[in-house]
């Protein structure tokens, strides 16, 4: 896991090393086991992320090899995050350091919880995830990195064109993917709106 802070803000670019899982249809219920859901907060979900393929691979599994550790940018292959809704996945990856992941296709419900993250999913054909992950893959060391406009990623040297959905990459860029600052930094406008409201009297904070 890294101590790299969360995101905040607007998000153009993701850097740092890659860490490859290959294999389609990874469902949210192997990125976090259900019984992790018991969780108060998500702040310990990082080192449970990938739980039980983890135990059976026995240190081997990548999220636990060595030249994997600090890693940012996740590869991975068709629908991605697919299975429940839970939240937990990408908050779990996100946790445990990931800051973008590249793909053939994900699950649409996962994707748009990593926008509410501000963890950008962009996409590739089959074709060219497959030579990512081995351009990756021998050369764990190196330093990806992944912009957004252009959509595009460099590993080792060399460029990939990616894509990725024009609204969730213009609300990452203009930093409209986070909701909750966005509430926050409208706390007066709130208030007012709620003095307004006749059901709101008696419960709008004073001033």
């Amino acid at each position: 896991m890294t101590s790299t802070p969360f995101p905040s803000g607007a998000i153009s670019q993701v850097s740092g090393r890659t860490v490859v899982l290959r294999g389609n249809d990874i469902d949210t219920d192997r990125i976090i086991p259900a019984r992790f859901l018991k969780c108060v907060t998500f702040d310990g979900l990082g080192a449970q992320v990938f739980a039980d393929d983890r135990s059976e691979q026995n240190g081997e599994h990548p999220f636990d090899r060595p030249e994997h550790q600090g890693a940012a940018v996740l590869i991975v292959n068709r629908n991605f995050g697919c299975g429940s809704s839970r939240e937990h996945a990408p908050q779990a990856l996100l946790r445990w350091g990931i800051r973008g992941v590249v793909g053939e296709s994900f699950a649409e419900i996962f994707y748009g919880n990593c926008l509410a993250l501000g963890i950008p999913c962009l996409q590739a054909s089959s074709k060219e995830i497959e030579a990512l992950q081995t351009a990756a893959e021998a050369a764990p060391q190196s330093s990806a990195s992944i912009s957004l406009e252009p959509a595009a990623i460099k590993i080792d040297g060399r460029n990939w064109d990616l894509s990725m959905a024009a609204d969730a990459k213009n609300r990452l860029l203009n930093g409209q993917w986070d909701a909750t600052s966005q509430l926050l930094q409208q706390e007066q406008a709130l208030q007012d709106t709620a003095a307004r409201l006749p059901y709101m009297q008696g419960f709008v904070a004073s001033r």
